[in-house]
This record gives C-alpha cells, structure tokens and sequence, in this order.
C-alpha cells in the first residue's frame, strides 16, 4: 500500500540518516567482501508495513487466514486489475516474481518481484505491492506488506545468502517505516535511500511468519 505523499528525491540530512543506531562494522565487513550493490533500473519499495503476523488477518471477521506463496504465472500478470505497478513490465525480465495468496482464496493478495544477486550474495526487492482490495482504508486483509518482505528473506535463505535482502525506499520517511517495522538498516549509497535487511533482522522476521510454499 501507498503510504506517505511526500515523493521528494531530496537526499537526507546527516540527521536523518542517523535513523536507526547499529554497528556499522558488521554491515561494512559484508559490503567490503560483497561490493557495494549497484541496479541501474531503480523502482522505489512504498509498501506499507501495517503489521506483522504470523498470517493474514481479515478484518471484518478479525479471523486469522493461512497463507502460501509461489511463482506467479505471466497469464496472471495479464490479468491484473487496478494494480498501481505494470507487472508485466520489460524492466522485471531477471525478475522472480511471487504471489501471496490465502486458503479458500484464489485471488492474490500481494506480488513482490526479486532479483538474484549472485556476486552480491543478497536478493534485491525490487517491487512490491498489495493488491487493490488491500490497500487504504477499505483493505480486506492485514499484514500482507511484511509477508512480501519475509518472502524475500526466504528466497535468501534458500540460496544460502543467510537472509540478506535489500532494496531502494522512495523516500526519508519510508526510510524511518521501514526501519521501526522490519528493523531495516539505512545505507544511503548508491540510492540515497538504499535499505538492508541482514541476517540478524531476517532471522526475527523469517520466525514470524507460517506460510506454505506452493
């Protein structure tokens, strides 16, 4: 879901990216022995992070719905409705592309698109959304933006990248977000809001979540 209006490419004050404290020798270590990642073709994340739960939550009920993700289909992307982002677009080609869905449910709940670092050893989000019926204030389900993430991680972890993620904010406030609520690091180079998920953040992530894989 699409949070704050503000689309400034301001880059942040020495203030702001002081948003979150940790130590900048563990994640110096893993850029020096990776490389500093770099994607030409940049897509902001702006998906909100509502909450995070073991799985789906519908709120007219406040039932608690089990979730499974696997590939999307291109006859799906086809489909799509009123989704903000063109999934089918030439820009995801590298992509993987995932869906979210929910049991007794075919519709997708959310898409996520990564791309397979190898010389980086980390999986790059480059897109997420929720769907149409889960955004704003009439959304069907909750919890579906830390699904999209935690998809990611594990896409990680079975490639042996130990959890690490990243991906590119679309801006400051996005940047705090996403750091309160997947306890995402601010690197702030190439992308002025470049973000990481290391291996500490992925393991308290990964143990939230009980999706199926499909």
């Amino acid at each position: 879901e699409l949070t704050s209006p503000n689309t400034s490419t301001k880059h942040p004050s020495s203030t702001q990216m002081a948003i979150q404290v940790f130590s900048y020798s563990r994640i110096l270590i893993y850029i020096l022995k990776y490389g500093i990642i770099v994607i030409k073709e940049v897509m902001p994340v702006n998906i909100e992070i509502d909450q995070l739960t073991p799985c789906l939550e519908r709120l007219k009920d406040s039932k608690i719905v089990e979730t499974s993700f696997s590939a999307v289909s291109k006859a799906e992307l086809m489909q799509l409705n009123r989704w903000l982002f063109k999934w089918t677009d030439s820009d995801l080609t590298n992509c993987e592309i995932y869906k979210l869905t929910v049991n007794d449910d075919e519709r997708i709940q959310g898409l996520i698109a990564i791309q397979v670092m190898q010389r980086d050893k980390a999986v790059y989000v480059k897109i997420a959304e929720s769907a149409p019926h889960n955004k704003h204030d009439a959304k069907e389900y909750i919890g579906v933006g830390g699904h999209l993430f935690a998809i990611a991680v594990q896409r990680s972890y079975e490639l042996g990248f130990d959890g690490f993620i990243y991906f590119d904010a679309k801006n400051i406030s996005l940047v705090s977000h996403y750091a309160r609520s997947l306890g995402a690091i601010f690197i702030g180079h190439p992308h002025p809001y470049r973000m990481i998920i290391d291996e500490e953040a992925a393991k308290k992530l990964i143990q939230i979540y009980n999706f199926g894989r499909d």
